[in-house]
């Protein structure tokens, strides 16, 4: 019989053997109900209190979510109203409040005030608001200080006498500077933001209170007002935490009533949002239900549970028998089903399991030849491979990945971690999840150690496993790319550096240089620039030839890096010309780390067929200064001064300091030096 065959024949016993078990399963079933609704009478208000308390704090959530949306709305349409205002004035801005009457549908009056507090708008008009003084107020003084977005405390409007909380962000000129606030008004009495809260009630009699983290009620229907008033009066620990705070679901005597009450946070406005359900209501309909059928369930489930008992052990036999069989399958103890019994149906699902059990050994043997295949194609790969389970625990590891790593076979995947660099593995790891959580491939570029502690990059590319139900796993590979990167480090390295000196390059000397201009323009880190060239070199090139002019140059290069901080980067532009950036340092600091470069490049020499040659440097130096908005401004001034250094007879510092009325000072001068390039031996 063809496999679907067996498997409806099978549906169809079953389904015919289903309905002859249903009346007592049904009647089991009303046993059980009634049986717990008996157990439910001493421990049903427990729980329904335990699932009302979760309810609530659902319910709350919602509330709290509910109003940070709102006040986002509104804070982002006073966002985009203060972006049109910049550099507006009084009479401009009433314009364009006029032209922005959707505003209205968030608030129930704007209000636009300048950098001293004076109201210069306000949408809509009332008489005698424009012009009113608003600096000593507590809202005023907090934007105006912070410069953020703020939620007033409540407070009465001084000329519509109404209780109002205002939403408030600064108001900023073109250049950056604060240039008042604005403020939307909202009604907490009758307004529509707040009434609007008013009919979020729900089942129980639940209702919804607002105060502020100084315990004054900003919002409170009338309907729980006694609540309210009971529970600022008693003040429990709770109420306490709530204000602190603490956000959850708790239970209040207040004024001799139970009520369950949700406590949430709306932190954009230090807001607590209280949801109030009396325990009584809640419990009452259980009550009800319960006391209406106590007594018809108990007298059903006696009789029932007499009935059942026989019923269904009656009807159960054969089965028990089939399902043993089954078992003894399961175990190896037995090939094959061999139920004897007058039922039809057990007869035909026996024969069907047999077939089926045929077909599952038949498949289980496919699977275990396709298994070794696949173990041979893997064996063979020399690129490393791995498999894990759903979970991401390693199943299998390839000979190559093995022999890559030193792992043994039965590596777990705690192993293979333990193996990645400690300065990589965390964030491989969180990406790692992110990518299998989401069904995402993993690709990274990382080191690892082997077993014998050498460093490797390896690339990582892995990913799951689809199947027609879902995930069936993971496939990675892992490849060794030390080589690889070990040759890019080499190209990067070649690219910003001097190949005759080890210094930085004209291309890595100005990537520096920018990044030292971007941290004074971020933070203000102070630093200096050095250029200079070499005095007297060019007699060295023209009577002792390159080779000797090359020399010279590495020393004078090794000289430089001797004398240096370790966080300078010194640089040969081309020729003999040589710059310096020192970073975080003051020109004072600078002239004297340029005069002992000066004195120490002095020193160096070279001999050749018994003459010493030596060379000197002119040297000018400036410093990054307030106001300097790119590196050719400042790249000018040092070499300016390296110009004038060479005017005054060479050997010398010369300092451009822009702070000092642009002018050019000598800052150290070496009049021995001059002449003295070349002695005889």
């Amino acid at each position: 019989m063809p496999q679907g065959s067996i498997r409806g024949a099978l549906w169809r016993r079953l389904n015919t053997l289903q309905k002859r078990l249903l009346v007592g399963l049904v009647m089991t079933w009303l046993v059980i109900v009634g049986l717990l609704l008996f157990v439910a009478w001493g421990s049903g208000q427990r729980l329904m209190h335990e699932a009302n308390l979760s309810h609530l704090g659902y319910q709350a959530e919602i509330l709290g979510r509910e109003l940070r949306d709102r006040l986002g709305l509104r804070f982002a349409a006073l966002e985009m109203l203060s972006s049109q205002l910049a550099d507006v004035s009084g009479d401009n801005a009433s314009l364009l409040l006029q032209q922005n009457p959707s505003l209205l549908a968030y608030f129930e009056g704007i209000i636009i005030s300048n950098a001293d507090g004076e109201l210069i708008a306000d949408l809509p008009e009332v008489p005698g608001r424009v012009g009113f003084d608003i600096s000593d107020t507590e809202y005023f003084g907090m934007v105006s200080n912070s410069r953020w977005p703020y939620v007033s405390r409540p407070f009465f409007g001084r000329t519509s006498h109404q209780p109002l909380v205002m939403l408030l962000v600064p108001r900023f000129t073109a250049e950056g500077e604060f240039d008042g606030i604005i403020g939307g008004l909202l009604n907490f009495s009758h307004g529509q933001f707040f009434s609007s809260i008013s009919s979020l009630t729900f089942e129980h009699n639940g209702h919804v209170a607002i105060f502020t983290f100084a315990g004054e009620p900003l919002f409170v229907p009338g309907s729980i007002s006694r609540l309210v008033g009971s529970l600022q009066h008693l003040d429990p620990p709770d109420f306490q935490l709530a204000l602190d705070g603490w956000q959850g679901e708790t239970f209040h005597e207040l004024g001799g009533e139970a009520v369950l009450v949700g406590y949430r946070q709306v932190w954009e406005a230090d807001w607590v949002v209280a949801m109030m359900m009396p325990r009584q209501s809640m419990l009452m309909p259980f009550q009800n239900f319960l006391e209406r059928l106590w007594w018809t369930w108990l007298v059903v489930a006696l009789f029932l549970l007499v009935v059942i008992r026989w019923l269904v052990g009656h009807q159960l036999k054969p089965l028990h028998r089939l399902e043993r069989q089954i078992g003894e399958i399961s175990s190896g103890v037995r090939q094959r089903l061999a139920l004897s019994t007058s039922l039809r149906e057990l007869t035909q699902i026996s024969d069907a399991f047999n077939g089926l059990e045929q077909e599952r050994k038949d498949a289980l043997q496919h699977l275990r030849h396709r298994e070794a295949f696949l173990d041979a194609v893997l064996g063979s790969t020399p690129v490393g491979m791995f498999v894990a389970d759903q979970e991401g625990d390693l199943i299998y590891l390839n000979p190559a990945l093995s022999a890559m790593l030193g792992l043994r076979a039965d590596a777990s995947t705690h192993d293979l971690w333990q193996l990645v660099h400690e300065d990589d593995r965390e964030d491989a790891h969180d990406m790692w999840l992110h990518a299998m959580s989401q069904g995402k491939e993993f690709l990274r570029q990382l080191r690892m150690r082997d077993d014998k502690g050498s460093l490797l990059w390896v690339e990582i590319h892995a990913s799951r496993v689809q199947g027609d139900g879902g995930s069936l796993g993971i496939v990675g590979t892992i490849k060794d790319i030390t080589e690889r990167q070990q040759q890019e480090a080499l190209q990067r390295w070649e690219a910003e550096h001097d190949p005759l000196t080890g210094l930085l390059n004209r291309r890595g000397y100005q990537r520096r240089l920018e990044d030292a201009m971007a941290d004074f323009t971020k933070l203000g880190t102070p630093s200096a620039v050095i250029l200079f060239d070499l005095d007297y070199f060019k007699p060295i090139n023209d009577e002792g030839g390159h080779a000797l002019g090359d020399e010279l140059l590495r020393r004078v290069a090794q000289v430089l890096v001797w004398e240096v901080r370790r966080s300078d980067h010194v640089a040969r532009q081309g020729g003999d010309e040589f710059g310096l950036l020192l970073p975080s340092c003051t020109l004072s600091q600078a002239v004297t780390i340029a005069e002992s470069l000066r004195s120490a490049i002095h020193q160096v020499s070279v001999n050749q067929a018994g003459k010493e040659y030596f060379v000197t440097a002119s040297i000018g130096l400036t410093a990054f200064s307030e106001g300097d908005d790119n590196l050719d401004a400042i790249l000018a001034r040092a070499d300016a001064a390296s110009y004038d250094a060479k005017k005054q007879g060479r050997n010398r510092v010369v300092v451009y300091d822009s702070e000092a009325s642009q002018s050019r000072i000598s800052a150290s001068t070496d009049n021995n030096a001059a002449g003295s390039a070349e002695r005889g031996g």
